[in-house]
């Protein structure tokens, strides 16, 4: 049998952590047993969809890597494909027309609570011949009222649902539009999913959808219904916790690896293995694996994977990341050999995209401010002949690399007669404006000859003018 999984996300919001965990586990089952992954985007909410939220769905989906093999499948595009089904079940008598008003059936609900009663439809059109054609009407479907319905759940595992608490679904509201537990399992249907893997907030919807698929003549898919992601108080995951939505990541740094691999894990073991490249993922997911217990978000552990990421990530690519953060801070640059060089330096030290743009703005730009207490402690007037010195003898551009730099500082400050530390913090914040950066050397050699010698002559500008002015005080 073709695997064949599905992701359904709704436009009517951005795309939230806990529906990208769902798609990489769809995704994950699928390529795993070289199957397909199909998108579907249920999109019959007109109010609510919007293009904005549709366009950060996929945009996101791309940003991960989560590729798909069909779709993506508009559900508002296939609206007749649905009542064509509806009318499949009216003539074959698995369905009928509710002439009930919304008033009525709120003073039902609320009779049923004050007697301690399940509050649901209790069918009474059902039975009825007569179709005035002057009141609107939904259209139900019959549900078994006796007997149970068993999910075999391939992460749950059997879970029972006796039939008598289950109502006759609306499956056509009065508008024309069909609803949610109908169209999924039309598409489902008609897609061939073999597969429905999906968060556990939807295993109360499944007996019903089982229904609509034996009435219909389709056989129903495999279930596995996700535990859901939990904040770190192990309320429901939401705004108040942080971030939610892929979007929020992407823009605070994080990297798509880090990103998959931290969400794989949110659910899923393989052994005490933490860290896993696409195709180990790929090629060691089963549901199998996948635990019963809600995963806890931990922001310090997807932090710390960010960091790796970033750490262990290939030059060019994390240059290729990085560009579009140095644009937003004024900084335009192209991807070439100063740029990687410019990411070796400060891949140990930045945890996000964010904090590496940060770091490395000074590369590029030259009209930074210097650090107030840096400079005061720094850069005081005995260190001028030092950096004049410096200045005049700074290797060529042919040799201008770490190690000659590292010879030629050294030489130097033995020849000067000064403290090493004393000396290279002066010219790190003289080149950077800051008291700390990667090391010296690397930092010179990343900035190039023009720019340490414009650098240094600024600051060479700047002692003789705070000399000045202490001197008028």
């Amino acid at each position: 049998m073709a695997i064949r999984t599905r992701f359904a996300p709704s436009p009517t919001g951005y795309l939230h952590i806990g529906g990208v965990r769902t798609a990489l586990f769809n995704w994950l089952f699928a390529r795993h047993h070289r199957g397909a992954f199909i998108l579907r985007i249920e999109d019959t909410d007109v109010v609510r969809s919007s293009q904005e939220y549709l366009n950060a769905i996929l945009d996101g989906l791309k940003w991960l890597g989560l590729d798909w093999d069909e779709g993506p499948y508009f559900q508002s595009q296939r609206i007749n494909l649905y009542r064509g089904h509806v009318e499949r079940l009216m003539e074959a008598g698995k369905a009928y027309r509710c002439y009930c008003t919304p008033e009525e059936l709120e003073e039902r609900r609320q009779q049923a609570l004050a007697s301690g009663d399940k509050p649901k439809y209790d069918g009474r059109c059902r039975e009825r011949t007569d179709q005035p054609a002057d009141l609107p009407s939904v259209i139900r479907f019959i549900a078994p009222q006796e007997g149970e319905t068993v999910v075999d759940d391939l992460v749950k595992g059997k879970v029972t649902f006796e039939n008598e608490e289950l109502d006759d679904l609306i499956i056509l509201r009065s508008d024309g539009t069909p609803t949610y537990n109908f169209v999924v399992v039309v598409d489902d249907a008609l897609m061939g999913i073999t597969h429905v893997i999906r968060g556990d907030d939807h295993l109360n919807n499944t007996p019903r959808q089982i229904h609509l698929y034996e009435a219909l003549g389709y056989p129903p898919p495999a279930f596995a219904h996700l535990p859901l992601i939990l904040g770190q108080d192990r309320t429901r995951l939401s705004k108040r916790h942080g971030a939610t939505s892929v979007t929020a990541y992407q823009e605070m740094g994080y990297v798509p690896n880090a990103l998959v691999n931290y969400l794989a894990r949110l659910g899923w073991s393989y052994g005490d293995q933490e860290i896993f490249s696409r195709e180990e993922m790929i090629e060691r997911f089963s549901l199998e694996g996948t635990g019963r217990s809600a995963g806890i978000f931990n922001p310090e552990k997807l932090l710390w994977l960010n960091a790796h990421y970033i750490k262990e990530g290939d030059p060019r690519e994390i240059a290729q990341q990085l560009i579009p953060f140095l644009l937003q801070r004024g900084v335009k640059v192209e991807l070439n050999e100063r740029l990687i060089k410019v990411i070796r330096s400060l891949q140990p030290r930045a945890k996000t995209m964010v904090e590496m743009a940060e770091m490395a703005e000074f590369y590029f730009k030259d009209d930074f401010p210097y650090d107030e207490k840096g400079s005061r402690k720094f850069l005081r007037p005995e260190l001028s002949p030092f950096l004049t010195c410096l200045l005049e003898g700074l290797p060529n551009s042919n040799d201008f690399a770490e190690a000659n730099l590292e010879r030629f500082f050294r030489q130097l400050i033995e020849q000067q007669g000064l403290k090493l530390n004393q000396a290279a913090q002066g010219v790190r914040v003289a080149l950077t404006g800051k008291t700390t950066s990667p090391g010296l050397f690397e930092v010179m050699e990343g900035i190039g000859r023009d720019q340490v010698i414009k650098r240094l002559e600024r600051a060479l500008g700047y002692i003789g003018s705070r000399r000045e002015g202490e001197a008028i005080r």
